[in-house]
């Protein structure tokens, strides 16, 4: 082994004496001959400042490379972050919007539920003369009800909270509401009136307007806010319908000189059918409508003489005849309460007086339910025509 490892060597040693064998090289110039040697140790240290020189230069370029790989990777990464940080940004500025749209939503439907507790219960708070004191067991006001949202933008889960609070709060506003149409049902039904076909012929009448959804796909199916949404519908029908119901006295004359129903004629004694009631008094006394409504008629009908008609909605209709003059013509608005007409004795009369009719959807019915309402009844017909008209006045002034 050692002997070809020695032969190794000495084939080395021959190989770099041959490589880097003493040169010498010849130049002639002017005649003359000259020449250079070059020794072995001459060229070797020539060959070891090349290799060293390349060396460094593979160093150099190697150390180039490698800072351009690592700046590349750097310049790579900031890249990426930058693009998440991007992304995050636009993360956050979509999650802010969303929360912004979400909070203005918010702030609609607390505007809504402070508008509807303005003008159902006034500005007493829950149990106002809307409801009435003598109500039991009728929800009071969460001592959470929601407030205003403030400028300061909040996080989701304060939002969540706000709409649960205001759920919660129509929740409670619609059972009032309900105990509230319950009132006006009961007063509808003193009448003699179906209260179901009241509200079904009121919300019949003419609406309308461009047709603006709410803006939110996370609220617009809120129970208890469609809830609340059809109470309010319901009430408002019933309120309208009881206020087109006539309650009050036609004229000042407290007495009746023939009730409803049948009677003996007048003039030939024989058995007949009396459509109304009659109140005897002074001649051109003042005639008064019994409710709000719409002059429909003026003028003579045979057997009554000189009348005066009042559509009052819902298929109620009032009649005042024998009437010495007229103080209204077709198509005015009268309110409850209001002159239409003087009292005479035209017609087919004995004497002066006006006699009174109820038509609902043409056929007569008995005024005395209508003229000897109980007093809660009335007040309760009167709370609805004061919401209404504040309801009215409101919308003006929007």
């Amino acid at each position: 082994m050692a002997i070809r490892h020695s032969t190794k060597k000495a084939a080395v040693a021959a190989w770099l004496r041959m490589l880097f064998a003493e040169r010498e090289i010849f130049l002639r110039s002017d005649g003359k001959v000259r020449f250079v040697r070059i020794t072995s140790r001459m060229q070797v240290l020539a060959a070891a400042i090349v290799g060293a020189a390349l060396l460094v230069w593979a160093a150099a370029t190697l150390a180039m490379a490698w800072n351009q790989l690592l700046v590349s990777g750097e310049r790579a990464a900031m890249d990426a972050k930058a693009r998440t940080i991007s992304a995050q940004a636009t993360k956050v500025d979509a999650y802010k919007r969303s929360v912004g749209d979400i909070a203005a939503d918010l702030d609609r439907r607390q505007d809504m539920l402070d508008d509807m507790v303005r003008s159902q219960f006034g500005g007493a708070g829950w149990k106002g003369a809307v409801v009435g004191k003598d109500d039991q067991g009728a929800p009071a006001a969460p001592k959470d009800a929601p407030k205003k949202i403030s400028s300061a933008l909040p996080g989701a889960p304060q939002l969540r909270a706000l709409e649960v609070r205001q759920s919660h709060f129509a929740r409670q506003l619609a059972a009032l509401v309900d105990t509230r149409a319950a009132k006006v049902e009961a007063a509808i039904r003193s009448f003699g009136l179906d209260p179901a076909q009241i509200a079904a012929r009121t919300a019949k009448q003419a609406q309308g307007g461009p047709y603006i959804p709410w803006n939110t796909a996370s609220q617009d199916n809120d129970p208890a806010f469609l809830s609340l949404a059809a109470s309010l519908a319901r009430l408002n029908a019933l309120e309208f319908g009881l206020v087109s119901i006539p309650s009050g006295q036609p004229t000042g004359s407290p007495m009746l000189t023939s009730s409803y129903g049948y009677r003996s004629d007048p003039f030939t004694g024989a058995p007949a059918f009396h459509a109304g009631v009659d109140f005897p008094g002074i001649y051109g006394q003042s005639i008064l409508a019994a409710a709000a409504g719409r002059v429909s008629y003026v003028g003579g009908r045979q057997g009554y003489g000189n009348v005066v008609e009042v559509d009052h909605g819902n298929g109620i209709m009032t009649r005042y005849a024998h009437l010495s003059r007229f103080g209204v013509r077709v198509g005015q608005d009268v309110a409850r309460g209001q002159a239409i007409a003087r009292m005479g004795s035209t017609g087919r009369s004995t004497g002066t007086h006006l006699h009174f009719e109820v038509r609902v959807n043409g056929a007569p019915i008995n005024p005395r339910r209508f003229l000897e309402a109980r007093q809660d009844v009335l007040q309760v017909q009167q709370v609805a025509k004061s919401r209404i008209a504040n309801v009215r006045i409101r919308n003006v002034g929007a």
